[in-house]
């Protein structure tokens, strides 16, 4: 049996066209197309750009 693939997505998928990213999980639209092709390595290697792409955004939003 393959385990889950782990994944940041909230179920709030809405990509603000400015920034191209998902403001619900904050990956970008290359990362949304290949993150059931990336392997574990890649997708853990995005995780804590995710963090920092939230932080930058919602500073720059408020």
């Amino acid at each position: 049996m393959t385990a889950p693939i782990w994944s940041p997505c909230i179920k709030v998928c809405f990509v603000d066209p400015s920034e191209g990213i998902c403001v619900g999980c904050f990956r970008n639209m290359e990362e949304l197309g290949r993150w059931t092709k990336m392997s574990d390595a890649e997708r853990d290697a995005v995780k804590p750009v995710l963090d920092q792409r939230r932080a930058a955004y919602e500073a720059k939003v408020r």
